[in-house]
Formats: C-alpha cells, structure tokens, sequence
C-alpha cells in the first residue's frame, strides 16, 4: 500500500488539497473536533496525505503535525505547508507517548485496516490521546472491500475497506472511548468519490492531570 500511494502521490495532492472548500459538512464537524481538542494538547491528523486537514485545524488555531504512512505523500505535505511539522509513520504502531496527543483526526485512513487489525489501531489510538482528548473518524459506509491494481494510469496494489457505523462504534468502545456524535452523509457531487460517508466524534474518558499538556517537539 504504501508504495502505491507514493506513485499516486503528485496527483493526490493534486485533486484531493482543496477538496475541503467544497465539502461544508466535513469543515463543520472539524470545527467541532477542534473546539474540543484545543485546550488539550497538540492535535495529530493521522493517515494525513499532502496535509490538507492539519492545514485547516493550523488555520484555526491549534498546535497539529501529520504522519502518513506514505514518504511521498509526506514529501508533498512539507513542500505544501512546511511550517506544519509531518512525519512518516504507522498506525498499527504509533511510536507517540502516553497521553501525549488532545486529538487524532483520521479522515479515510482506516479504510487500509483490515478488519482484525482494527482493535489493535484503535487501543493505540486510545493509547496515546490525553483523558478527554478527542478522535474524528471518517470512512466509507458499506461492507464490502475493493481492490485497486491502478490508479490514475499508475500500477498499485491498494486494498479499500468499508465498515458500518455499527461495527467502528462498537470497535471505539471496545478500545474504551465514548461516542460523541455518529454521524453520515451523502456524497458530494462531483467532488469526490460517489459513496456514502460517515463520521464518529468520540473521547477518552478520564481526568486529565494538571501539567499534562505534551511538547510539540516529542510528537513529529
């Protein structure tokens, strides 16, 4: 997977960084999310791609890095927004301390987990996010997966995996989080891919300590 979004890099960021312009729902419940996570510490948009999500938290004010699995999509998140700090890495082995983040935004980053390893993601996740910090989640509604061998005339082998609400809400609190909002919605016409879409705010639980807040510098 990895290798395949590095091929479609250039053109991902292409087609897919100003998307947040046409998509109000989706700027409405990041302004939600960010309302929440600001006074709790830096916030991370993870699965970030070329960076387009941690830009418009940035304009909103809070302190956010990006980690992609991808080093070229990495790549074009720097050269797009080089004052916001992005790094390579993994979900499935976040390597961020303990109560370290007040958020976690993944929009359409666990749709490459495949289902088994979805507990694991999620307890990480829940892991390193302060008590109370919040997570966004955005996927694909349905439960089918889909296999793409090309992209935009580029050969790949990237694997695309739909969940119900039901199934990543009972996953969240399993890893321990409490559901905020459960949300979906359409498909935005000629703007991106025709599916429908859902969205989970949700929290840790907890008491969050007094000088809890992380150091930017620890995190990306």
């Amino acid at each position: 997977m990895e290798r395949g979004y590095d091929r479609v890099a250039g053109q991902y960021a292409e087609r897919i960084t100003g998307e947040l312009a046409h998509k109000p729902f989706d700027r409405e419940i990041l302004g939600r999310f960010g309302d929440l996570a600001r006074p709790l510490g830096p916030v991370c948009d993870l699965g970030c791609g070329p960076g387009h999500v941690a830009r418009y938290l940035d304009d909103r004010g809070l302190d956010v890095c990006g980690i992609d699995l991808s080093s070229a999509m990495v790549a074009q998140a720097r050269a797009l927004y080089p004052h916001i700090p992005f790094r390579q890495g993994n979900m499935l082995a976040l390597d961020l301390a303990d109560d370290s983040l007040g958020g976690i935004v993944a929009f359409y980053s666990i749709i490459h987990i495949p289902r088994p390893l979805l507990p694991q993601v999620f307890a990480g996740m829940h892991r390193v996010l302060c008590p109370d910090g919040a997570l966004l989640l955005a996927f694909h509604l349905g439960d089918e997966d889909r296999h793409l061998d090309e992209w935009w005339d580029q050969p790949v082998s990237i694997d695309f995996y739909f969940f119900t609400r039901a199934e990543i809400e009972q996953h969240l609190l399993d890893a321990g989080f409490r559901i905020e909002e459960s949300l979906e919605r359409a498909p935005y016409p000629d703007v991106e891919v025709e599916t429908r879409r859902a969205y989970l705010l949700a929290r840790k639980p907890g008491v969050r300590r007094a000088g809890s807040a992380a150091i930017r510098a620890e995190l990306c």
